[in-house]
């Protein structure tokens, strides 16, 4: 553990994780009221429910910290709407993996960082149905259930197994998406789409996947378990090789290993598509 972060900030994005896990687990599978936020974006009553427990619980212990959470944005917990009034921000994913929970698929979690002044230093990422607890501290290494992460030993793409995600306005893209996705098919041993972000993301950290891409990605999607990774021993970027930034909208994350052949197959299929459209 980092001896310089207040011991709170971990125990308490811990709490909030593990009881939201509780929450969605008293909800799945049962008849729930789903909404549209778009065209597939959906959110339910269970993720308004985990939400409002996570604001509660921010307003009672650090009332001056601010929160951004996915589906109510960005707030003071205890007043109105505010852009970055203090150092400390929770960014919060009540269900990441929403379409996957309203489906009845088993694959779903609740994700939660502590920026301090615009970085990620605390990280808690819940998956109720394995119980698996992915923790980290910026400095202090990447867990999982107390164990000690460590990101896979690949050293070559077409031994990886890569992950990824599609963004929610994939029918506005879907040529480009599945163009890069084909591209990873082709030189990649395989490619898995599990639909949570943040659950690809520790996946990657744990070494049973060994790469993850994707594009239109929120903040609450990535920051918590980009910090996983990187604690674990990985490397995170942006798409374009770019430091990376929870609100960059794009992530590439690796074992570090395989991480400039990844950005090389992003790099020549944009240029493919960039000389076809000169053309």
């Amino acid at each position: 553990m980092s001896c310089s972060l207040d011991h709170r900030f971990l125990a308490s994005a811990i709490d909030i994780v593990l009881h939201a896990g509780e929450i969605q687990l008293s909800r799945f599978g049962s008849a729930l009221r789903i909404d549209k936020k778009g065209t597939i974006d959906l959110v339910t009553e269970a993720d308004l429910e985990v939400e409002a427990m996570f604001r509660r619980t921010i307003a009672e212990r650090f009332p001056s910290h601010d929160v951004l959470a996915e589906e109510s944005g960005g707030t003071h917990p205890a007043g109105p709407p505010a852009t970055a009034s203090s150092s400390h921000c929770w960014v919060f994913d009540p269900i990441d993996g929403t379409t996957n929970f309203a489906h009845g698929l088993p694959i779903f979690c609740s994700a939660l960082a502590l920026e301090i002044d615009g970085v990620v230093s605390v990280a808690a990422v819940y998956d109720p149905t394995r119980r698996e607890l992915f923790t980290a501290e910026r400095g202090g290494g990447a867990y999982v259930n107390g164990n000690r992460l460590r990101t896979s030993s690949t050293l070559h793409l077409v031994d990886a197994a890569l992950v990824t995600g599609f963004p929610y306005d994939v029918h506005e893209r879907a040529g480009e998406i599945v163009e890069l996705f084909g591209a990873f098919v082709a030189r990649a041993r395989a490619v898995r789409r599990l639909g949570s972000a943040a659950l690809d993301l520790c996946y990657v950290a744990s070494g049973r996947l060994d790469g993850f891409w994707e594009e239109g990605l929120r903040p609450w999607d990535v920051a918590a378990a980009s910090l996983v990774v990187s604690e674990a021993g990985g490397r995170v970027s942006g798409l374009d090789g770019a430091p990376f930034r929870a609100r960059g909208g794009h992530v590439l994350a690796t074992n570090g290993l395989i991480h400039e052949q990844m950005l090389t197959v992003v790099a020549s299929v944009r240029a493919v598509r960039a000389r076809n459209r000169t053309e």
